[in-house]
């Protein structure tokens, strides 16, 4: 239940919403994933005749799960209807190894390294659906 709740509360909603579900959140780390779809908008200018997906949206999709939604997850006793999270992101170091194209599933696996300070950092890896790693980094945010 408190996985629903978590992307309940995140501060996102189509067509930027990169979160399909959570399969596990703790307060060491969080796994999730999301499917691209062919009709996303980005694919529409992103490389002729060759749709990939954007690093940038890889990025946002491994924020949105492994630093955000974990974020959420912290903060929780502290979260209410009425107040809802405030999340900045602060700086990320990303290398990539492959790419994602249209209706692939991708899996986003979170390790935190600290939380302190209202700031998350967290070693974040992106798998595509045969457990290939994607890409890999660090991705860090301030949480209000």
């Amino acid at each position: 239940m408190i996985k629903k709740t978590v992307i309940k509360s995140l501060p996102y909603q189509s067509p930027f919403l990169f979160v399909d579900e959570l399969t596990h959140i703790s307060d060491n780390g969080v796994r999730g994933n999301y499917t691209f779809k062919k009709s996303d908008y980005f694919y529409r200018g992103h490389f002729k005749d060759y749709p990939i997906t954007p690093g940038v949206i890889l990025i946002e999709v491994m924020a949105q799960i492994g630093v955000v939604c974990l974020g959420i997850f912290l903060l929780r006793d502290k979260l209410s209807d009425v107040k809802k999270p405030e999340i900045f992101l602060t700086s990320n170091n990303i290398d990539f190894f492959l790419p994602v194209i249209p209706d692939q599933k991708v899996n986003v696996v979170s390790e935190k390294i600290y939380f302190r300070f209202n700031k998350l950092k967290c070693k974040v890896h992106l798998f595509d659906e045969k457990n290939q790693l994607v890409c890999k980094g660090f991705i860090s945010g301030m949480l209000k």
